[in-house]
């Protein structure tokens, strides 16, 4: 029996500081398989955002890590993402959404002081409406976030908070620590 390959020690500490972080309670965490071809070495994580008990946001946070470095990257680390959320049909028209949900994820990152180059994605929003045997409930729209950046250093913990403060945004929950003021309705009348 042959004994196990040691993982390089860079991609140790990316993975251990992407799994050293417990998210808000809204946010739920996984690991789950990686692409494999992508890179020598890869980890993936996936989430699911619950608000008032429904699924509301879903994500995918892949670190990838090449000892031989990418060109493209700038680095031999590279993390990628992709979260989609369903938004009500007014925001999910909203001309702005994209430049809004982009600023979602480099806010996040700045705030988390998560160092990165390299930055790059899209934005991407749509609209459905069903008709025949599918009609039912009204429009619907989602926006989805799909970006990758390479980290500056290879403690991770920092990244993953960035992006589960985008994933929070991009559910619609208030910043920890902000209480949600209840839906006003109106006042009955007589």
């Amino acid at each position: 029996m042959s004994p196990p390959i040691a993982l390089p020690e860079t991609f140790v500490r990316a993975v251990a500081g992407l799994r050293s972080v417990a998210p808000r309670p809204e946010i739920v965490l996984e690991e789950v398989g990686a692409p494999q071809r992508l890179a020598p070495y890869a980890f993936a994580l996936s989430a699911t955002v619950l608000r008032d008990g429904d699924e509301v946001t879903t994500g995918r946070l892949i670190l990838l890590y090449d000892p031989d470095g990418h060109e493209a990257w700038q680095g031999t680390l590279r993390l990628v993402t992709y979260v989609t959320a369903d938004l009500e049909t007014d925001l999910a028209a909203d001309p702005l959404l994209p430049a809004v949900g982009w600023t979602w994820l480099t806010d996040a990152l700045e705030a988390q002081e998560a160092g990165y180059r390299a930055l790059g994605g899209t934005v991407t929003q749509t609209m459905s409406t069903r008709f025949g045997d599918l009609a039912g409930p009204p429009a619907a729209g989602d926006v989805e976030i799909r970006a990758s950046w390479t980290p500056l250093r290879d403690d991770l913990a920092a990244h993953l908070l960035a992006w589960c403060t985008l994933l929070a945004s991009t559910a619609g929950l208030p910043p920890p620590g902000v209480t949600a003021l209840p839906e006003r309705r109106p006042a009955p009348t007589a």
